[in-house]
């Protein structure tokens, strides 16, 4: 029995390779079934056909539980990367597309009403400052599944040195999100060290629980500002955190060791 190979796409910010699980194939074939023998020699066929099929059903069953051990949850990565589900309990209602819609007319820098997120981890705290004024659709999408839970556990799975470190895929490897996509809005503000933006895919609208802490302001003259990955935040405590997980192991931009989010909150502006 083969294993079906799934189709993914992974989110991203425009630079490296992105990380492509394998996939495990189990082995196959059919039982074959054997010509009538005379019948003086029907006995001894009988007693070879019962041990072929016992054979046989040892062989199926090491197939299934091959298969079984191998296949996990729709969209895990491999090991040695680590897959973290959420640590609390999701509030299923409160995670759904934003009612916000992009600004017709956005302001020149990016801006907040002063509401900020706490993202604890086990290398510490990082804050930032979310910029719901300048990006209202991203901030309230993240703001929204924070809320509900939804980034409790998950990982920072993505690092790329000099370049950004990636989380928010409930899948670990890069190819998941909350079930939905939300619109692009305009950019605005320069990809400088410790922006938060939205990782999305190269389809337009395709952001969704994903995003990307800018680790050097080299990064604003490599990315540009066309490709929709929406700046709504910016760290104002916890880069030496930040740098921290950038540092962690990986291989082709994967988290080997991936940091965990333990607990993402929110605060409201004024408290």
């Amino acid at each position: 029995m083969a294993k079906r190979r799934r189709t993914v796409t992974r989110s991203h910010a425009p630079s490296a390779d992105s990380f492509r699980p394998g996939f495990s194939r189990g082995p196959s074939g059919p039982i074959g079934r054997g010509t009538l023998a005379p019948p003086s020699a029907r006995r001894n066929n009988n007693s070879l056909l019962l041990i072929a099929a016992a054979v046989a059903a040892v062989v199926v069953i090491g197939g299934l539980l091959y298969l079984y051990g191998n296949s996990g949850p729709s969209g895990a990565s491999p090991s040695p990367v680590a897959v973290h589900s959420p640590t609390t309990t999701v509030n299923a209602a409160a995670v759904h597309a934003p009612d916000a819609t992009p600004l017709a007319s956005p302001p020149a820098s990016p801006g907040g009403d002063g509401t900020t997120a706490t993202i604890q981890t086990d290398l510490g705290t990082i804050t930032f400052q979310v910029y719901n004024q300048s990006a209202p659709v991203a901030s309230e999408n993240f703001v929204n599944l924070a809320n509900a839970g939804f980034y409790n556990g998950l990982t920072f799975h993505r690092i790329v040195p000099g370049f950004v470190i990636q989380g928010g895929d409930p899948n670990g490897d890069g190819s998941g999100g909350p079930g939905y996509t939300i619109p692009d809005e305009p950019v605005v503000g320069d990809y400088t060290r410790g922006i938060v933006a939205m990782a999305r895919t190269s389809d337009p609208n395709s952001a969704g629980s994903q995003f990307f802490i800018v680790l050097d302001d080299s990064v604003a003259q490599s990315l540009p500002k066309s490709g929709g990955y929406v700046i709504f935040g910016k760290v104002t405590a916890g880069l030496d955190v930040v740098d921290q997980i950038a540092a962690g192991p990986a291989s082709n931009e994967q988290a080997l060791d991936p940091t965990v989010m333990n607990l993402v909150t929110i605060q409201p502006a004024g408290i």
